[in-house]
This record gives structure tokens, C-alpha cells and sequence, in this order.
């Protein structure tokens, strides 16, 4: 068993059996894609889901630690670890209100998830999508779980998400106490979600006391690790869960992150209309779309500042720290000025992968000296800009994503005149 050495961890995402979701998130794409991205365990998703459950017992050996391991093999014979979990949507009413709460479930066995899918297939059907919608309190949930494994975790997911989560300015509580009520004790995670990052969460203190992860929610193979959770400790399911539930900075070391304005839900607004607004912006219209007088969805920005009771800026003592990455195929698209999609794009993905080992060797640990001789110039300085903080961001809003660069407008137009004169 491998004991404290630095890994890489992304918990959640989804199966091709939930709705949305490529068709290549089968276990051999996704373990291929943890072997580029550098990620050492994957959380499993969709568990609840038995056509789901039967590639994972046909192609997940369990180890004894808690984690199972990818029989086949990936790129350089790396051995990627799993972790079984699944996601579920709670949509219900209590004291005359309704709710809609994504939490994430966390299984130390198989025997363990066949005791929690029999409970929760009394409720609602588990086949109909890889994550179940139920009509389930989330208090009860975590009953659930907590009676047929006092080992599992529940970790309420994105929890700022306006539609679906604890905190969701359309759909959720201001307290975590009135969601989970006495089995609130008994969760010490949160999943801070794309459009917020631990900083915006560290202006409530009343979430001091939780661990805060960071998972690429992914629903195609390469968005694999585009929000991770870095560890050094015993890769064991128990070593991960006694690392989140102490909050130990020797053991969870730090989240990587998006820019949460590159989250598609980080300032309000109206798609429909084109509209986007800052939370300031909001007040000022009072709520209400300046096109088609709609209310606006209010994002993840607006619903910190209204729970917050501490200013921006504000870090606790025992806070778990944090970096802010942008994926390397949109490094390399913001520079070629192309898609990330772009089949350049691609081909250049896999040189630049191919010679450092991982993209998150590339992103996080790679020397600038190495990268400046092992990378296209241009790629590099973004990657190093990257490092630095230093982008240009539109903040997503109203389920649009917002759009992050490295390189401005007039520097692109430089480079566009170089090239001209070169004929």
C-alpha cells in the first residue's frame, strides 16, 4: 500500500449512464485520461447505477484498502486507484418550501454500495439516470448512509450552484444545520464547486470548520482533473477520509482550481438575454433582467455576499491552500488562437504531455527553465502567466461559462501582423 507520497485525487464525476455525458466515459477512457492528466484516484461515480456497477466489479479489482485498481494497463504501466462514489439529486419540500440538494456519496465497499442502492431503490429508480433523482430529504440521506456504514461520506456537492445545492440562491438553505439537522456533526466536507474557490468560502466561518475539495464534476474524459484535490498521505480510503475529517495540512496539502469566474454560474444574469451582472449590478436593476424585466438566476458571487460575514480577503488559521489553474488545451488554444478542440491543438497537447510525463507536471511543477526549452514559447509564457494570476477573465453567468485568456487582444494582433509580414 502506498504510504505518503504526494497524489492526485478527483472524486467526482459521471458515468456514460448519467444524462449529458460522453459516451466515452467508460472505465478505459477514463483511466487512460488519469494517466495523462497525472491523477492518481479517481472517484467512480454513478454507483447507484447497476448497468454502472457491473463494468466497475469487471474492471476494478478491490485491493483491501478500501480503493480499487484498474485491471488494465495505462500509459507508462501506472496504476490508477479508484474510489467508489456517486452523486444524488434530493428534490423535496420541508416546512412549506421546496428544495433541490446534489450531495456526493463516498462507499468504503461494494458490499457497502449494494446496502445503500437496496435502501435507495425503495425510494426512487436508480436506473433512470447514473445520477438518481429522488425524492428524498437530504437529512434522511445521510441517515442512510451513515446507518449502513458509519465509514461513508456524504460531502454536499457544489454547494454554491444556484439550482442544485445546500447554499443555491433558487434551491437551497442559508444554514447547513437546517439541511442535515442532527447528522450535520457527522459531515466534514464541502465541494466548493467551478464557480467558487476556497477563498469566497472562507468568508463564512461558519465553514471553518469543513474541509473544502474541488473535483472536475467532469461528464467527457479530458475535463477529467480540470479541479483536483492534492494529498500526501496513506492512499487508503480511511487514510483520505481521517485527512478531510481532521482538516490535517500535512495530509491534504491543497485544491487545484478553476478561476471561479470561469465557472458558468459565478455572476448573475439572463442568457436568454445576453445579460450579465455583478452582484452590485443586480441590486442596482433590482433583480429584474433590463431586457425582458425576468428576474435575473442569481449566481454564486451574489449568494457568498449574502451569507458572508467576513470581507473579502479574509483567511482562516487552518485554512487548506489552494491554485488556481486553467487546463493545458485551452493554454495551448488561447495562444494558437483555436479551439481547444482544434486538431493542432490536440496534436500539441500530446507532444508537450508526451515529453513532460503529465499535464499536471507541466501545470503545477515543471521548472520555467524546462518549460521555456521543452515548450513553444508562447505556450510556455502562458503557462507561466498562468502561474502568476495573470488573466484576462468574463465572468461566466446563467449557466454560460465565462471566458478566461492569457493573451490580450492587442498582443494578438501583434502576433497576427508578424505573421503577415513573414509573406
Amino acid at each position: 500500500m502506498q504510504q505518503n507520497k504526494e497524489f492526485i485525487a478527483d472524486f467526482h464525476i459521471h458515468s456514460k449512464y448519467s444524462r449529458a455525458t460522453s459516451k466515452d466515459m467508460d472505465i478505459r477512457h477514463i483511466a487512460e485520461w488519469a494517466g495523462l492528466k497525472g491523477i492518481d484516484l479517481m472517484g467512480t461515480g454513478d454507483f447507484t447505477h447497476h448497468l454502472w456497477m457491473e463494468e466497475l466489479r469487471g474492471n476494478l479489482e478491490e485491493v483491501g484498502s478500501g480503493l480499487l485498481v484498474y485491471k488494465g494497463g495505462v500509459s507508462g504501466e501506472k496504476k490508477i486507484h479508484f474510489i467508489l462514489t456517486a452523486e444524488v439529486s434530493s428534490i423535496y419540500s420541508k416546512n412549506g418550501r421546496g428544495y433541490r440538494i446534489h450531495n456526493l456519496l463516498f462507499s468504503p465497499s461494494f458490499a457497502a454500495v449494494e446496502k445503500i442502492n437496496t435502501a435507495l431503490a425503495r425510494i426512487g429508480n436508480l436506473a433512470s439516470d447514473g445520477r438518481p433523482i429522488l425524492g428524498l430529504d437530504a437529512a434522511e440521506l445521510a441517515r442512510i448512509i451513515f446507518d449502513i456504514d458509519e465509514r461513508c461520506m456524504l460531502v454536499p456537492g457544489h454547494i454554491w450552484t444556484p439550482w442544485f445545492s445546500l447554499f443555491g440562491s433558487m434551491s437551497g438553505f442559508d444554514r447547513i444545520e437546517d439541511c442535515f439537522e442532527k447528522y450535520t456533526d457527522r459531515i466534514f466536507a464541502l465541494e466548493t464547486g467551478l464557480s467558487s474557490d476556497p477563498a469566497m468560502n472562507w468568508r463564512l466561518s461558519a465553514l471553518d470548520r469543513f474541509s473544502l475539495i474541488s473535483n472536475s464534476d467532469s461528464h467527457s474524459p479530458a475535463r477529467i482533473g480540470r479541479e483536483a484535490n492534492v494529498f500526501k498521505c496513506e492512499l487508503s480510503y480511511d487514510g483520505i477520509r481521517g485527512a478531510l475529517k481532521e482538516k490535517d495540512p500535512a495530509r491534504f496539502l491543497f485544491t487545484t482550481e478553476f478561476f471561479p469566474e470561469e465557472g458558468k454560474y459565478h455572476f448573475d444574469g439572463h442568457r436568454l438575454c445576453g445579460v450579465r451582472f455583478s452582484p452590485e449590478e443586480t441590486r442596482a436593476h433590482g433583480g429584474k433582467c433590463p431586457k425582458c424585466s425576468k428576474p435575473v438566476t442569481v449566481g454564486v458571487m451574489n449568494r457568498v455576499e449574502a451569507l458572508a460575514d467576513r470581507a473579502p480577503g479574509f483567511k482562516p488559521k487552518n485554512a487548506i491552500p489552494f491554485r488556481n489553474l486553467i487546463p493545458l488545451d485551452e493554454i495551448i488554444a488561447d495562444a494558437k488562437g483555436l479551439s481547444p478542440s482544434a486538431g493542432a491543438v490536440q496534436k500539441e497537447y500530446s507532444g508537450i504531455v508526451s515529453r513532460f510525463g503529465t499535464e499536471f507536471e507541466v501545470l503545477l511543477r515543471a521548472p520555467k527553465e524546462d518549460l521555456l526549452r521543452g515548450v513553444p514559447v508562447k505556450i510556455a509564457d502562458g503557462i507561466i502567466r498562468m502561474r502568476e494570476g495573470k488573466v484576462r477573465i468574463e465572468a461566466g453567468f446563467d449557466g454560460e461559462y465565462g471566458k478566461i485568456s492569457l493573451f490580450g487582444e492587442e498582443e494578438k494582433k501583434k502576433e497576427d501582423d508578424r505573421q503577415l509580414n513573414l509573406f
